[in-house]
């Protein structure tokens, strides 16, 4: 078993057909097929099950996977820390939910430091990724919500990951809609009142449902609703459709995204708790442990 066998599996697995992931993969189909025969041998397991009209994962195969993707996962990491022309440079990775004082947070870290060459990443993500870049050590330190709804699983997954989450902050629920909506006046609002304007929530796409979203209100049943996984096209949709989103209220003037946004408090309470993550085992480096000080600065709990 190598590593090419292990992208192979996975790059057939997210394509249609053998063919379609040779010709991603830049190699002929009989070879990727001899390649993964090969490997199912070696393993004494069927990761595939063919027929005439495709293949398709055996439940062998599904759980393969999973341990692949982890292994693909920190191969790249090594590959990139090692093997790239960028090696010698300093390194620095976030992953975040959305959250624009975690993007301050990195700013400052840089603007501090400067080093005189750095490859720094900051990755704003679904949930899931921001709790595996963090297990696998892609990233260093990785902000998450939870709320109500959803923090039973957040913190199971969270020691299942071998991860300690630190709170900086509660806060409650509102939406956020354009300035010219006809409830953007209002202090308060019932979640009820807002039936004839769909609510956009980010896509989190990964099967998890309302479990690991970043949005309070999760389990609530809205007639109508969008799911979005680009801020821009967010900002669109509420302007455009007279929509609304969910999130914590933290809305700054000077956050020019944010501009003509405007928030309103939910009657509705399921509070959100914000805060970072960092792997139990893990050593931070001084960029992690400067981005986490520049974090505390908004340490409200």
């Amino acid at each position: 078993m190598n590593i090419s066998q292990l992208k192979y599996v996975l790059e057939i697995a997210n394509s249609t057909s053998i063919r379609e992931a040779a010709t991603k993969l830049f190699i002929s189909q009989p070879a990727l097929s001899a390649s993964v025969r090969d490997l199912e041998e070696e393993l004494g397991i069927l990761i595939f099950a063919r027929t005439n009209k495709g293949i398709s994962l055996t439940n062998e195969g599904r759980e393969f996977v999973t341990y692949a993707k982890k292994v693909t996962s920190q191969y790249a990491i090594m590959e990139e820390r090692y093997l790239s022309r960028d090696s010698d440079k300093e390194r620095f990775s976030v992953s975040t939910q959305h959250y624009n004082f975690a993007i301050k947070a990195f700013t400052k870290v840089i603007l501090k430091y400067d080093p005189q060459k750095y490859a720094f990443s900051i990755h704003e993500t679904k949930t899931r990724e921001v709790l595996e870049d963090v297990r696998t050590l892609k990233s260093e330190v990785g902000i998450v919500s939870f709320s109500g709804s959803n923090k039973d699983i957040m913190q199971k997954l969270m020691k299942e990951y071998n991860l300690e989450f630190t709170p900086l902050m509660v806060r409650n629920t509102y939406i956020y809609v354009w300035e010219d909506h006809e409830f953007a006046g209002r202090e308060e609002i019932s979640i009820d009142e807002l039936a004839d304007y769909p609510c956009i929530t980010f896509d989190q796409s990964d099967g998890s449902n309302f479990y690991l979203t970043e949005e309070a209100m999760a389990d609530y049943d809205f007639a109508k609703s969008i799911k979005s996984d680009d801020r821009a096209t967010t900002m669109e949709m509420i302007s455009e459709l007279h929509g609304y989103s969910i999130g914590s209220g933290m809305l700054s003037g000077e956050e020019a995204i944010l501009k003509g946004m405007v928030s309103i408090k939910l009657k509705e309470e399921d509070p959100l708790t914000i805060g970072y993550i960092v792997r139990k085992d893990g050593q931070l480096s001084k960029y992690g442990l400067e981005y986490i000080e520049e974090l505390t600065r908004h340490k409200e709990i």
